[in-house]
């Protein structure tokens, strides 16, 4: 197991760091003010941009947040990216890995995006499997994200709450809430969203995400598009779950329609305050 350098510091709120804003990132001098960012974007020998990132690491924890290791795929995880994603967690040392319970590759063909599944017996054993082996090669825990709905899919022998829990139960793994996800999710089956939160195991949360959404073009359907100020909605959610569960680490996401860093910072001091709120009420306890 490696020893993170950033571990022993208390995580707080976070952001999603774009290239755009590495120089204000580097500047910036916020205490628990930690960010996350795709390793995709980083699994190479060098180049500025990994000079920028580790440069940045020197100052602040980072979280990696993957989006290509297709858990849920029928096939296994990809040696080869996992040893490339190995080699960054060896050289930065983030706070924390994630990755999205989902499937994006195919019989050797890549599908860009962040797919659903049946949560049967077999995905279970599947999930699982892929879990532990990408645990294993890496030497660390990993956090494992809820997804976003869009339609109905029949097949299921879990609840969604309860799959999370087994497959926590059979990996040690950890849970990432991203509470974006069960408000679109929660508008467009629909679910009930504090039901939702309830259900989840508590005790295995190690990150929490919050961002905004988009509509379509009907007005129906939510989307997760991660491209708008944090809504309201998500906010109130948000509150529930860290006074349900306690504080966790807390990332602010943007990936479209990305605003200037300051902007950025408002909705992460906003959730740093939330977080300040509950631990001095635990303080007080």
């Amino acid at each position: 197991m490696i020893s993170p350098r950033h571990t022993n510091i208390a995580l707080g709120a976070g952001v999603g760091l774009k290239p755009q804003h590495y120089e204000d990132a580097y500047a910036v001098e916020q205490g628990e003010l930690w960010f996350e960012v795709h390793p995709e974007n980083y699994m190479v020998d060098g180049g500025p941009r990994l000079a920028w990132l580790e440069m940045i690491r020197g100052r602040h924890p980072l979280s990696l947040h993957g989006v290509s290791l297709s858990l849920a795929a029928e096939q296994e995880p990809d040696a080869t990216h996992l040893q490339r994603l190995k080699a960054l967690i060896d050289r930065v040392e983030p706070a924390l890995v994630s990755e999205h319970l989902a499937w994006s590759a195919w019989r050797d063909h890549y599908h860009p995006d962040l797919l659903p599944f049946p949560r049967t017996q077999d995905a279970l054993l599947r999930v699982a499997a892929n879990i532990s082996r990408t645990q294993d090669t890496l030497g660390r825990r990993i956090a494992i994200e809820n997804p976003t709905h869009y339609l109905t899919i029949t097949g299921h022998d879990w609840s969604e709450s309860d799959f999370f829990r087994e497959v926590i139960r059979r990996t040690g793994c950890g849970l990432l809430v991203d509470i974006n996800n069960v408000f679109v999710s929660a508008h467009n089956l629909p679910i009930d969203p504090i039901a939702y939160l309830d259900a989840i195991p508590s005790d295995a949360v190690m990150e929490i995400h919050l961002a905004g959404h988009s509509v379509d073009a009907n007005g129906a359907l939510w989307i997760d598009s991660h491209d708008a100020a944090i809504n309201e909605g998500v906010w109130h959610l948000y509150r529930y779950l860290i006074d349900r569960i306690g504080p966790r680490p807390t990332l602010i996401e943007r990936d479209g329609q990305v605003p200037e860093f300051d902007v950025l910072l408002g909705e992460r001091q906003q959730a740093q305050s939330l977080l300040d709120r509950r631990i001095s009420m635990d303080a007080m306890a």
